[in-house]
C-alpha cells in the first residue's frame, strides 16, 4: 500500500482524538493542571509602580497590596452609607479629648477647646504574618538573612532564592513603626504633608530621622531601625495596644486607619531589604510586600503576570452576616458567617489592549471585566426609562451587570481670581450661572461616557453623608424638577442671565464682538479633539467664543498652581467617605495658588466658617443642615458647574459570587467565591474546537493523493501483465 493511503486513516484517528469529549478548550491560556481549581482569573492593564504601603496611592496598586496588608480598620463590605468596622483591631478606636493643660474633656466638648485627640487602638492577639524570609532564623535563633555578604546578595534574583521562611505575631509596635515610616523623608510618602498637619510632632520626627540616619551608601539607603526614634505622636502602650495623638479634633482620621498607609510594617522586612545591593535586584517592599492579610503576592512579574495565593497563616475572618435590605434577595448573604477567604489564588495577566481582554472575558478565561467604549454597545443597552441593562447576547451567557455611582466628581471650574469670570460681583456670578446651564453634562455623559454618569447637583456624590436625592437635592439655578426627575433649564434662561450680566447674545458690550473665554485643557492628544469641539459648541450656544489652550497634564497643573486659567475641567476621587473630603476643594485657605487643592481659588467667608464648623461635627441632622447651607452657597456663587459623578459598569460571569460594588474598600478579594465546575462546563461550550481546517486538510490530502493512487494502480496492473 502507498504512503498516501496510509496517511488517510492516521488523519482520521488524529481528528477523532482531538475532538474527544471532556478535553479543555484548545485555546485555554492556562495550564491544564489548573483545570477546575479554585483560582480567580483577572487582568491588569498597567503595571503597579509601588507596592510599599508608605508610598502606594493608586487604585491599580491597591488591587494587590490591600489583599496583603491589614490596617486596623476596614469598611463593611455591604452596608451603605459606608461604615467602618474593625479588621485587626478588637474594636473601633477609643478617642479621648484633652485641653491645652492635658486635662480630659467630654465627648461633646467645643472643638475650639480640644488641644489633643488621643486614639487608643487595641489589636487582636494571635495574628501572624505570612511566611517570609525576613522572619527566618537559624538554629541559634539569629535572623538567617539579615547579615548577607555582598557576594550572596549578588546571587539573589528573586525572593525565592532565600528558601527559608518564618513568621511571628503581629504586635502594636508594627503599626507605630509604619507611622514613623510615613515621616521618613527618603520614602516620600504622598500623605506626609497632610499627616504633618494633624499627627502631633510629625514634622519634628521627620527632621530627627533625617539627622539621625546614616548617609546613603553607593546611592542606597541602608536599614535604619526606626524603633530607636521616640515619637510622641504614636507610641506603644503594650504588646497589643498603641496610641496616636492628633493636634486638635480631626474626626476624619478614623477613615485613614482603613487605608494601607496605616497597615503594620515589621522592622524585620526593612532589615532584610535594607542591605546593600538588594535594591539593585528589586528586592524591596515596592516589589515584595509582607503582610498578615488573606493573600500574599507569590509572583510579581508585572510584564506578564501577578499572582496572589492564600496566606497559610491567615488569622481568619467571617463573611458578614448583615447588609442592606436588598442584599438577601441578591444572594449577597448566602455565605453569611462562612470563613474567608473563599479563593485559593488569584492570577492576573497583563492586558494592555482592550480587545484581547474583552474577547478572553467572553470566552470565559477572565471571571470579570470592565466595559470599554468599543465594547459598550455589545454589552449594554438602555430601556425607555434610561435604565441600563444587558444585551440579549450577554444574558444568554449568564453574564451579570453591576453598576455603581462612584465616590468621585468631574466638574467644570471657573477661576475666581480671573477679572472677568471671578470675584463676587453680580455680573460675574450671573455669567457663571449662565454657563452652568448651557454646558449640558447630561449630553456629555451620553456621548463620551456611554451614559455612565449622573449629573451633579452639588459637590457631594451619592453614598456620602450629606448627599440628598430627589427634588430636595436638585440645583435650582440649573435644573427644574419635572415629572419626578431633574431637567436642565432651557437655553433661553441661560441667555437671559447672560443679558442680565451685560452680555446680550454673548457679546462684549465694549467691543461689540463675541465674548471670548479661555479653556485650559489636558486633552492635548487626538482622542481629546472630539471633547474639545463639543465644549466649544456648548459655549457657542450662548454666542461665546471659546479658545482652547490644550497642554499636557504637567503644564495644565502648572497653570492651575499659578492661577492663570479661566475655565477648566478637573476631577476628584474621594480619599474617604466624608463630605469634608469634597468641600475642602472649595475652602478659601486651601486655594491652589497657595498650594492647596481649591483649583477654583474660591473664597466665601460664610462658606469657610461653616466648613470649619462642619468638618468637626458628627453625622446627624445638625451636620446635614450645615451641609445643606454650604451646598446652597456654592450653587448660588457657582465657582463650579458640578459636572457629573462617574458611574462604574462591570461584568462578571455567573460562576463568580459575592460581587458587590464597594467604592471605598480595596480588600474585597477575600469575599469573592467561585463555582469552578460551572466555569469549566461553560468554557468548553463557548470554545468548541474549530475542526474545519483539519477537515479541509484531509480533503486536500485525499484529493492530492488521487493521482498518486491512480499511478500506483497502473503500475500494479502493468507488473501483473
Amino acid at each position: 500500500m502507498s504512503r498516501a493511503c496510509c496517511s488517510l486513516p492516521l488523519l482520521v484517528v488524529v481528528l477523532l482524538s482531538l475532538s474527544a469529549c471532556g478535553q479543555p478548550p484548545w485555546n485555554n491560556p492556562y495550564p491544564e493542571s489548573q483545570s477546575g481549581e479554585n483560582i480567580l482569573y483577572g487582568a491588569f492593564t498597567e503595571r503597579p509602580k509601588h507596592l510599599d504601603p508608605v508610598r502606594s496611592y493608586s487604585s491599580n496598586e491597591y488591587a494587590f497590596i490591600a489583599q496583603v496588608y491589614e490596617p486596623p480598620l476596614q469598611y463593611h463590605f455591604l452596608k451603605r452609607p459606608y461604615e467602618l468596622v474593625p479588621l485587626t483591631a478588637v474594636a473601633l478606636p477609643e478617642v479621648r479629648y484633652l485641653d491645652a493643660n492635658g486635662s480630659p474633656l467630654p465627648k461633646d466638648a467645643d472643638p475650639s477647646q480640644i488641644a489633643i485627640s488621643e486614639y487608643l487602638i487595641e489589636i487582636t492577639p494571635g495574628i501572624r504574618y505570612q511566611p517570609h524570609p525576613a522572619f527566618a532564623k537559624d538554629e541559634a535563633g539569629a535572623y538567617r538573612y539579615h547579615q548577607l555578604d555582598a557576594k550572596t546578595v549578588g546571587r539573589i534574583n528573586t525572593l525565592d532564592d532565600l528558601p527559608e521562611t518564618g513568621t511571628r505575631e503581629l504586635i502594636a509596635e508594627d503599626y507605630v513603626y509604619q507611622i514613623k515610616r510615613l515621616a521618613t523623608p527618603w520614602l516620600h510618602s504622598p500623605i506626609a504633608g497632610l499627616m504633618g498637619d494633624h499627627i502631633l510632632g510629625f514634622k519634628e520626627l521627620t527632621e530627627r530621622i533625617e539627622a539621625a540616619a546614616p548617609a546613603p551608601v553607593e546611592g542606597e539607603r541602608l536599614f535604619f531601625d526606626l524603633r530607636q526614634v521616640a515619637f510622641e505622636g504614636a507610641e506603644v502602650v503594650d504588646r497589643y495596644r498603641y496610641r496616636i495623638r492628633l493636634e486638635g479634633r480631626y474626626p476624619q482620621f478614623a477613615y485613614w486607619l482603613a487605608m494601607p498607609f496605616f497597615a503594620p510594617m515589621p522592622w524585620e522586612a526593612e532589615a532584610l531589604y535594607g542591605q546593600l545591593g538588594m535594591k539593585q535586584n528589586n528586592l524591596t517592599l515596592d516589589w515584595y510586600p509582607v503582610g498578615t492579610g488573606p493573600f500574599m503576592l507569590s509572583e510579581n512579574n508585572p510584564n506578564l503576570r501577578m499572582v496572589l495565593t492564600r496566606n497559610p497563616n491567615f488569622h481568619g475572618e467571617q463573611y458578614p452576616a448583615d447588609g442592606m435590605p436588598e442584599d438577601q434577595a441578591a444572594g449577597l448573604l448566602a455565605d453569611a458567617g462562612k470563613p474567608l477567604p473563599f479563593l485559593d489564588a488569584a492570577i492576573y495577566s497583563l492586558e494592555q489592549e482592550s480587545i484581547p481582554y474583552w474577547n478572553k472575558f467572553l470566552q470565559g478565561f477572565y471571571d470579570s471585566s470592565g466595559i470599554s467604549s468599543d465594547a459598550f454597545d455589545q454589552a449594554v443597552q438602555f430601556d425607555a426609562a434610561g435604565e441600563a441593562g444587558l444585551t440579549d447576547d450577554m444574558r444568554e451567557k449568564g453574564i451579570e451587570l453591576v453598576t455603581a455611582v462612584q465616590t468621585s466628581i468631574w466638574y467644570m471650574g471657573f477661576n475666581m481670581l480671573d477679572p472677568l469670570l471671578g470675584g463676587d460681583s453680580e455680573r460675574s456670578r450671573l455669567l457663571r450661572q449662565a454657563l452652568s446651564i448651557a454646558v449640558d453634562f447630561g449630553e456629555y455623559v451620553s456621548i463620551f461616557a456611554n451614559g455612565r454618569g449622573v449629573e451633579g447637583q452639588g459637590p457631594i456624590p451619592p453614598g456620602i453623608f450629606g448627599h440628598r436625592e430627589g427634588e430636595a437635592g436638585i440645583n435650582p439655578y440649573v435644573f427644574d424638577w419635572r415629572d419626578g426627575r431633574a431637567v436642565r433649564k432651557p437655553l433661553q434662561e441661560a441667555k437671559a442671565l447672560l443679558a442680565e450680566a451685560g452680555y446680550p447674545n454673548g457679546r462684549d458690550p465694549e467691543t461689540g464682538r463675541p465674548l471670548t473665554l479661555y479653556y485650559e485643557a489636558m486633552d492635548a492628544g487626538p482622542d481629546g479633539k472630539a471633547r474639545l469641539n463639543w465644549m466649544r459648541k456648548q459655549f457657542a450656544k450662548l454666542g461665546i467664543e471659546l479658545v482652547v489652550r490644550a497642554t499636557d497634564y504637567n503644564r495644565f497643573q502648572e497653570k492651575m498652581r499659578e492661577g492663570t486659567g479661566q475655565v477648566f475641567m478637573w476631577g476628584w476621587n474621594a480619599d474617604y467617605p466624608d463630605p469634608e473630603n469634597f468641600f475642602f476643594l472649595l475652602y478659601g485657605p486651601n486655594q491652589k495658588v497657595e498650594g492647596g487643592e481649591n483649583a477654583a481659588n474660591y473664597q466665601n467667608a460664610e462658606f469657610d466658617t461653616l466648613f470649619e464648623q462642619m468638618k468637626n461635627m458628627d453625622d446627624g441632622p445638625e451636620r446635614q443642615a450645615v451641609i445643606d447651607r454650604m451646598t446652597e452657597i456654592l450653587r448660588h456663587d457657582a465657582p463650579w458647574s458640578f459636572g457629573f459623578f462617574p458611574q462604574s459598569f462591570s461584568l462578571h460571569h455567573q460562576w463568580l459570587k459575592n460581587v458587590s460594588p464597594n467604592l471605598m474598600a480595596n480588600n474585597t478579594l477575600k469575599y469573592r467565591r467561585l463555582e469552578p465546575s460551572i466555569r469549566e462546563q461553560l468554557r468548553e461550550r463557548w470554545n468548541p474546537p474549530v475542526l474545519w481546517p483539519i477537515g479541509a486538510l484531509v480533503v486536500i490530502l485525499v484529493v492530492g493523493a488521487i493521482p498518486a493512487l491512480v499511478v500506483a494502480r497502473r503500475r500494479e496492473r502493468s507488473r501483473a501483465r
